[in-house]
């Protein structure tokens, strides 16, 4: 169990300094303006996004669910994975898991009822393809969920202890 630990640590490791090469080379002083992190975050976002659309086209279109049980279930499967992903690969979060989870699971439920529900929803009733009105959605999402896991999910807490926080003493 241990080396398995060490060996997701150092893959999320060359992730991580993966992200910060590629936003280092970034060019007109955005390297100054984008965090690797958010690199990380639409990486992985990215990725799980294909995942709810496969998940949304499998069970709406070829199993004939409706859209929004579809929308439903295909969401809470890519955001439970995002949830790992980013939490692994992304921040590095040590913190107790029970205790972010259910951060994650406020900040997904705002995300969900307003710009999944809200949006896609909307839109499909509106008569936009659900496949377009999903990616409307997706794109608000983005904003709202990057910002919330940054600051509030997996938000690093300052050390009391000046030294162990890297600060400078004296």
């Amino acid at each position: 169990m241990q080396q398995r630990a060490s060996v997701i640590e150092s893959v999320a490791d060359r992730f991580t300094r993966w992200c910060e090469a590629v936003v280092a080379r970034l060019p007109w002083g955005l390297d100054s303006v984008v965090a690797p992190t958010l690199l990380g975050f639409g990486l992985i976002n990215s990725f799980t996004f294909g995942v709810d659309l496969l998940l949304l086209t499998a069970l709406h279109g070829g199993l004939g669910v409706p859209i929004a049980s579809a929308i439903t279930l295909a969401y809470v499967v890519a955001f439970g994975l995002a949830f790992v992903l980013n939490r692994t690969f992304n921040f590095h979060s040590h913190a107790p898991m029970g205790k972010q989870a259910a951060v994650y699971a406020v900040v997904v439920l705002v995300n969900y009822l307003a710009f999944i529900l809200g949006v896609g929803s909307g839109l499909t009733a509106l008569g936009v393809d659900y496949h377009l009105a999903r990616l409307g959605a997706g794109a608000c999402e983005a904003v709202y969920m990057y910002s919330a896991m940054r600051w509030i999910v997996f938000r690093r807490r300052r050390s009391a202890d000046p030294v162990a926080a890297g600060q400078r003493v004296g």
